[in-house]
C-alpha cells in the first residue's frame, strides 16, 4: 500500500527536525530550538515561493530596499 501524502510530509518533517537536533549543541534550550525551526520554515517557504512565482531582479530588490533604508 502506498503511503498517503500527509504521511510522507510528516516523515520528511521528522527527518528535518532530527537533523536539526543533531546539529545543535548539547546545551541548547527550547527557545533556541523553536527559533531555528522558525527560521528553517521561513527559508523553506521562501524557496517554495521563488520556485512557484519566481524572483525579482537585483535592480528591483535594490529599489525595494531603498524605500526602507534611511540615508
Amino acid at each position: 500500500m502506498k503511503p498517503s501524502y500527509r504521511v510522507v510530509v510528516m516523515q520528511i518533517a521528522k527527518s528535518e527536525v532530527l537533523e536539526l537536533l543533531n546539529q545543535m549543541p548539547d546545551e541548547c534550550d527550547l527557545e533556541e530550538l523553536h527559533y531555528r525551526l522558525y527560521v528553517l520554515e521561513k527559508i523553506k517557504r521562501g524557496q517554495e515561493n521563488y520556485r512557484d512565482k519566481g524572483g525579482v531582479s537585483q535592480e528591483e530588490a535594490e529599489n525595494r530596499m531603498n524605500k526602507w533604508v534611511i540615508s
